[in-house]
């Protein structure tokens, strides 16, 4: 076959050994809790990307994941899990694997010390084999899948009825005289039955991309070839490339024609200008973006900031876990706003969890530990620590004794230079710190001798209401917010977010500091920013302004952030363990400037422009454009039943949001019973009010008329990071990992809009 499986495309040695002993199986203890360890027989298949494992007791029942979606291997007692039964199995028969998205770790007990080192190195190297495959070794691993899948008998050929069996698994109804047909091409050996490199040609012809054929037809003069100038006149003409034209045109070739001849002579035939637009540089997003891009050296207030709401939950709000890997995995996100709700715990430790709740509790001191260790893994710029403080004076002393000596220099204990400014530092002057957020006597400017105690407001998230007279002064409204007592030794940790109850927009002009931020219920925040959205955006360009979710929302679901970055809130928390729309929203916004975590907002929220997002037309810098998408075909799209002859009927559904005039929706029509390559040909149209703001959502459904559509996969796209012209749309699961090889095929098209429509 021409593809290799990753036992033959390694060399031999000490991983071929691991392999081998994955290969062969072993008996692994998996451990969910203290009281839950139960043996199960893993073993690596044929592939080379599968483990297979079931209990003894299991019968036929297996469960199966790809080595793909692993993301690390961590060693010995390096999860909760693991840490819990410590005195039990020692380090060296102890390892975890953490898998990509939202799935639990899988903790694992070998028999032996060597045991367990075979498989922590033979998965480490099959996550680094399979991170490092360029576009056609993943091609070829996906080919050997099906074949693998389809190959029933293991005898190493396809007969037609495996043939017609692996077509419904690949989400395509074919009819039978066409599969036949295409089946006959492929069997040279006119044998019946489809061996290695002919099973590899009936995939060629099955993925015939006609789509992409007819574009390369329109610009090849000679229906062969582009020659340069030919892909330069497509570049600028549909890719909108402009002067850059020529030099990318010669770029392309040298980087994807696999034709030597054709390099020779300046040319890119179909092969290399298909492998160009699935490549990073023809997807929709434009890669430029996807790296560290934007000014880091404003005010902290100018940057939207990847936040989480309690961020310690892996699930609901009631009964649901509190956990460690919960801060991992926000902080892998992206994350640069974590949550922590501190309360008195037993030994005069203090814990964290949802109060007055059955959700689990964990260490303040273990939070501190991992943030400590994972702040700044995805990211170097700075993590704030939004403290939900309910603790006692005493075991608040013990919080800030724990932050001081856990965090050592990470943790920001004073203005940067000794100086306090008229405006918040940077990101790029505060990286590498964690600041905490939480209430704090005095200010910064003032040198008080006060006591080791003080009273002052109580919980950012209780939101006691506020006094209604606007023009109540200052002293007035700190006698008013008098509530509970907390310690001078965790107030002089707390520097650039002093959280201060919110009163008015124009109190907040007249008073406020820039270090002072204030936190707003999801609800009162919409209201604001209905009401006064021009103020709201004024506030937030000299303030930091956090939202968080609805105490409703007890199943850890998640408000529209949207709304609120119109506004220019920055610190917009949400639940990052539930996945849809939301968190979609947050990670296409996200994806852009490095995934650091910090986005710079547009100029209008940054000066003294009046923008209101209610009316934008009114703003002087307004200009509308026009979004206009061709959905052309999709390509391998995820079956979403997967009983043996079920297959899809897709269709794909466009997504703005925006300010409120730029909410849209559209879609095409459905395609009947084709998964594979469905065609659609459909344009749809938009008018874009405030490009800097929008983001562009695509998702793909299941059409069912009985009952409600099927998520299939989505991709969320910020509108200013869209490369126009035709575009492959790499599409995510639910849970926003890659989905292997499913792709939109789209051509975009932005233009100003002369007359309004």
């Amino acid at each position: 076959m021409c593809c290799t499986t990753v036992s033959d495309s390694q060399g031999s040695g000490l991983f071929d050994k691991d392999l081998q002993v994955m290969k062969a199986g072993a008996m692994l203890k998996k451990v969910k809790s203290k009281s839950w360890k139960k043996q199960r027989h893993f073993r690596l298949q044929e592939d080379g990307q599968t483990i297979w494992y079931k209990s003894r007791w299991a019968g036929t029942s297996h469960s199966t994941f790809s080595v793909a979606d692993v993301e690390v291997v961590r060693e010995g007692h390096q999860s909760e899990v693991l840490l819990s039964v410590a005195e039990e199995f020692p380090s060296d028969l102890c390892f975890t694997l953490v898998f990509r998205g939202r799935r639990g770790n899988l903790d694992l007990v070998a028999e032996s010390p060597s045991e367990a080192q075979a498989w922590i190195r033979g998965v480490s190297k099959l996550i680094q084999n399979a991170e490092s495959m360029d576009d056609k070794e993943r091609v070829d691993q996906w080919i050997w899948d099906w074949f693998q899948k389809a190959d029933k008998n293991k005898d190493g050929r396809m007969n037609f009825k495996e043939v017609r069996t692996l077509l419904k698994m690949m989400n395509v109804d074919m009819n039978e005289e066409y599969a036949l047909h295409l089946f006959t091409l492929a069997d040279k050996s006119k044998s019946g039955c489809l061996e290695n490199e002919e099973f590899v040609q009936f995939y060629k012809i099955l993925t015939e991309r006609k789509d992409m054929w007819r574009v390369f037809q329109d610009y090849s003069r000679d229906g062969q070839t582009l020659t340069l100038a030919e892909l330069k006149d497509f570049l600028r003409q549909e890719q909108q490339e402009g002067e850059r034209s020529w030099e990318h045109a010669q770029e392309l070739i040298n980087r994807y024609e696999p034709s030597e001849t054709a390099k020779k002579q300046g040319a890119m035939s179909i092969d290399g200008f298909q492998m160009y637009l699935v490549s990073p540089e023809g997807a929709i997003l434009d890669p430029q973006r996807l790296t560290l891009n934007q000014d880091m050296s404003r005010p902290l207030s100018h940057y939207f900031i990847c936040s989480s709401h309690n961020t310690y939950l892996m699930e609901d709000q009631l009964r649901g876990q509190s956990s460690q890997e919960a801060y991992i995995q926000a902080l892998k996100r992206g994350c640069r706003c974590v949550e922590v709700d501190c309360w008195d715990g037993p030994n005069g430790e203090p814990v964290v969890y949802h109060g007055h709740t059955f959700t689990s509790k964990i260490l303040f001191r273990d939070v501190i530990t991992t943030l400590g260790e994972y702040a700044f893994k995805a990211s170097e710029f700075p993590v704030i620590l939004s403290l939900e403080n309910h603790c006692s004076v005493e075991q608040q002393r013990v919080m800030a004794q724990l932050l001081d000596t856990i965090l050592g220099d990470m943790l920001l204990r004073e203005p940067l230079d000794g100086l306090v400014n008229q405006e918040l530092p940077s990101p790029h002057d505060l990286k590498g710190k964690i600041l905490l957020k939480a209430k704090k006597i005095g200010g910064l400017e003032e040198s008080e001798t006060l006591t080791d105690e003080a009273t002052d407001e109580v919980s950012d998230e209780a939101e006691p209401e506020s006094p209604s007279a606007e023009n109540l002064s200052a002293e007035a409204i700190c006698l008013h917010d008098k509530k509970s007592k907390f310690s001078r030794e965790l107030s002089d940790l707390v520097v650039y977010c002093k959280s201060v109850h919110f009163h008015s927009f124009e109190y907040s002009r007249l008073h406020s500091k820039c270090y002072e931020m204030s936190s707003f219920s999801e609800s009162k925040a919409k209201k604001l920013a209905k009401d006064t959205g021009t103020e709201f955006v004024h506030h937030n360009s000299r303030q930091l302004s956090r939202v968080y979710p609805s105490g409703m929302r007890t199943d850890s679901s998640n408000y529209n952030p949207q709304e609120l970055w119109n506004v220019g809130c920055q610190i917009v928390a949400l639940n990052v363990q539930t996945a849809g729309l939301e968190m979609d929203l947050n990670d296409g916004l996200f994806r852009q400037n490095g995934c650091c975590g910090y986005v710079l907002k547009p100029d209008f929220m940054r000066n003294d422009d009046s923008f209101d997002p209610e009316r934008p037309q009114d703003w002087d810098g307004y200009t509308s454009l026009q979004l206009s998408i061709q959905v052309i075909s999709g390509q391998q799209l995820p079956k979403v039943n997967q009983k043996e002859g079920s297959i899809v009927d897709p269709l794909v559904r466009v997504e703005i949001y925006g300010v409120s005039q730029d909410q849209a929706k559209q879609e095409t029509s459905y395609i009947d019973n084709n998964g594979f390559n469905p065609l659609w040909n459909e344009t749809l149209n938009f008018i874009i009010h405030v490009p800097e703001l929008a983001l562009v959502r695509f998702v793909v459904e299941d059409y069912d008329k009985a009952s409600r559509n099927d998520f299939m996969g989505q991709f969320t796209v910020p509108f200013t990071c869209i490369q126009p012209g035709y575009r492959h749309i790499h599409l995510l699961s639910k849970d926003g990992t890659a989905i292997p090889l499913s792709t939109l095929f789209v051509n975009v098209k932005i233009s100003e809009v002369t007359t309004e429509v």
